[in-house]
């Protein structure tokens, strides 16, 4: 059984996975109850893991032709072990994802509803009405990287961050690590570090900028 979550962070992890999935104005996102937040949530991995297990699949057939051609040319043994390491490595994550996907309905109906719901909700909204100044906010400190050269967990995981320290007045040292702690569940395994390091730059300017 999962670990009772706080309810913010629990309306985080919606939020993170809402966000490609919930569409409209602030009125009409306001009216979103729990279950469309838990729906979304849900197509969003199941998303990600379809997309993780064609990509195994992909490299499992790449893997497959070069042990074939591996009579001829020695070299492509290598290669194809290498394809078969990376296609284990995307199924074990469509695993995660899967499992991602069974505990979400457990740990939200372990939590407070309303304020789960309330609080991701305005995390949602946050970004959408401030999307290009968290953005320009992002891209400002990511030295050699862009947002839409990351992928959109982790960018959807600075963007929540970012929203709470700019915009809803929550400290930055409670925003930051419950990014990283979220990214280590939802990221890659560098991911919640490239995360702390911006949030943390981001953290830093916000503090200039208010001296």
């Amino acid at each position: 059984m999962p670990i009772r979550q706080q309810p913010r962070r629990t309306a985080r992890i919606l939020a993170l996975l809402s966000l490609s999935q919930i569409r409209g104005n602030a009125e009409k996102i306001e009216q979103t109850d729990i279950n469309d937040l838990l729906l979304a949530a849900i197509r969003s991995l199941t998303i990600e893991v379809e997309s993780a297990l064609e990509s195994a699949s992909n490299e499992l057939n790449r893997g497959n032709d070069q042990v074939f051609k591996s009579e001829t040319r020695t070299t492509n043994v290598g290669s194809a072990k290498e394809m078969l390491k990376d296609a284990i490595a995307l199924t074990q994550k469509a695993i995660n994802r899967v499992g991602s996907i069974l505990e979400i309905p457990e740990f939200v109906q372990l939590s407070r509803q309303n304020e789960v719901r309330e609080y991701a909700i305005e995390l949602i909204n946050t970004i959408n009405r401030r999307q290009t100044e968290i953005d320009t906010m992002l891209d400002s400190v990511m030295i050699d990287w862009k947002l839409n050269r990351i992928s959109q967990i982790d960018g959807n995981i600075l963007r929540i961050a970012v929203a709470e320290m700019a915009f809803l007045q929550i400290e930055s040292k409670i925003a930051i690590n419950e990014a990283v702690e979220i990214a280590k569940h939802y990221s890659d395994d560098d991911g919640f570090r490239f995360i702390n390091g911006v949030l943390r730059k981001i953290s830093d300017q916000l503090v200039k900028s208010n001296q």
